[in-house]
């Protein structure tokens, strides 16, 4: 095992690293930009290192200052978090070009999955249900023209490296094409250096189903259920549960197995997360993150397992903790997204938090890195924190995750809360009936104000 290992991240993500840590006895190192000197990852890990200005490329996705500061606190491994470097090869790989690891999965398994339509490719061939679509990229809007006629409108052009929403539109009609086509590509370009576009055909009603995975490595890995992540805002969740309200045991287990095969068959190591659309009964694969997911939290709750611990425990060449039959699911989880951001125009709202007061009582968890006198800086996400609330089914859920947000007091900036107590008021939401474009429908008539 480890003695000590260093969190590449920052905020309420690089806590949670830091708290599996100590638990398992294992020092920690936190790294921070001069903007983030006074965090509270900083305060609560072992050593704490200055890294750069508050600019990213300068210092959370510098690697020369990263593996600097491994050589310099005698740190063995890196924990990405998310975001960031936590989808990096070239990072993954210079990490273990200096005798160090990283706790995740390879830098080929990554490279793989980072790019959609070898991904897609990968999944294909492992068995996985995709979405209909290109043979691999398209090159000219003609082609895009050609592909669209034959699959039939809607369709979505997708950038080949694209992520976060970015480099994806929807050609409604054939006079949508050529718009949707140069734009995706621009954006990809802008975005991610990679212009490469590909097209499928775009569901009207899909919810957004992704499955937790955890492999060891050697050939063997589970799958820890769904997660349903379908209320979103411009391709960005904000509502996430498990497990998911409109899914069947049967079809679970069906899923869940045949990822959980994908990538035993791979000999994937560490948590990946296998996301589909899902319409009229059916799954469709759109991509894997190849690391931790922000909701993670929810799966943790209904399977009472610490996904940070092990993906902690397979780095260092230890066994998984559990077994497919150790997995049983136990109740209802729900989390929502807190930002930093006023209302009704999301717009950020970093500033100095004059009080906070972090709801308590059975069920309830808060993941956040804020505190009292903290200054939200302006140059990062504007993610402030995640409430967890677990309850015996998703009608205690409900009502808990209520009475949680009642008692959360955030003050000194605007944030995203008003967004969930209206969302619980609305019948569509309290059924489960919604699909990933609900929300933003909703928000055109529901916008409430900060």
């Amino acid at each position: 095992m480890f003695d000590k290992i260093l969190i590449a991240n920052r905020g309420e993500i690089a806590l949670r690293v830091i708290r599996a840590a100590r638990e398992m006895g294992i020092a920690t190192v936190a790294v921070h930009s001069t903007a983030d000197s006074d965090a509270m990852h900083v305060r609560m890990a072992d050593e704490s290192i200055c890294i750069g200005p508050p600019s990213s490329p300068q210092s959370y996705l510098s690697i020369p200052a990263l593996i600097a500061a491994c050589e310099v606190t005698g740190a063995q491994a890196i924990h990405p978090g998310y975001g960031f470097l936590s989808e990096n090869a070239k990072f993954v790989q210079i990490v273990q070009d200096h005798d160090l690891t990283f706790i995740g999965p390879t830098a080929e398994h990554i490279r793989v999955m980072g790019d959609k339509i070898t991904a897609k490719d990968t999944m294909k061939a492992l068995g996985v249900p995709c979405v209909p679509g290109s043979e691999g990229g398209v090159a000219t809007l003609a082609e895009a023209q050609k592909i669209g006629a034959e699959m039939g409108y809607p369709v979505i052009i997708k950038a080949t490296a694209g992520g976060g929403g970015k480099g994806m539109k929807v050609a409604e009609t054939a006079a949508d094409m050529e718009k949707a086509f140069q734009t995706a590509r621009a954006e990809g370009k802008s975005n991610f250096g990679n212009d490469e576009v590909y097209i499928e055909k775009y569901l009207t009603t899909p919810r957004h189903i992704e499955i937790q995975v955890f492999g060891d490595g050697k050939g063997g890995a589970v799958h820890l259920g769904e997660r349903d992540c379908s209320l979103q805002r411009r391709h960005q969740k904000v509502f996430e549960e498990a497990p998911g309200p409109t899914i069947t045991p049967e079809q679970r287990a069906h899923i869940g197995k045949t990822c959980a095969d994908a990538v035993a068959n791979i000999n994937y190591a560490g948590a990946g997360t296998i996301e589909f659309l899902f319409e009229n009964g059916e799954f469709f694969f759109i991509e894997m993150n190849t690391r931790l997911q922000v909701e993670h939290p929810v799966t943790e709750a209904i399977f009472n397992v610490d996904l940070v611990r092990e993906q902690i425990r397979v780095a260092a060449g230890l066994p998984m903790s559990f077994t497919q039959d150790d997995l049983t699911i136990d109740g209802h989880a729900i989390e929502v997204r807190l930002n930093a951001e006023k209302l009704p125009n999301f717009s950020p709202c970093p500033g100095k938090i004059t009080q906070f007061h972090v709801p308590g009582g059975l069920g309830v968890r808060m993941d956040s890195a804020l505190y009292a006198g903290y200054s939200i800086p302006p140059h990062y996400d504007s993610l402030i924190g995640k409430l967890i609330v677990h309850g015996r089914d998703r009608p205690e859920a409900l009502a808990r995750l209520e009475r949680a947000l009642g008692e959360l007091i955030i003050e000194g900036v605007d944030s995203t809360t008003p967004l969930f107590h209206a969302l619980l008021q609305d019948p569509d939401v309290l059924s489960g009936n919604y699909n990933i474009h609900w929300l933003e429908h909703w928000l055109e008539s529901n916008l409430p104000e900060g």
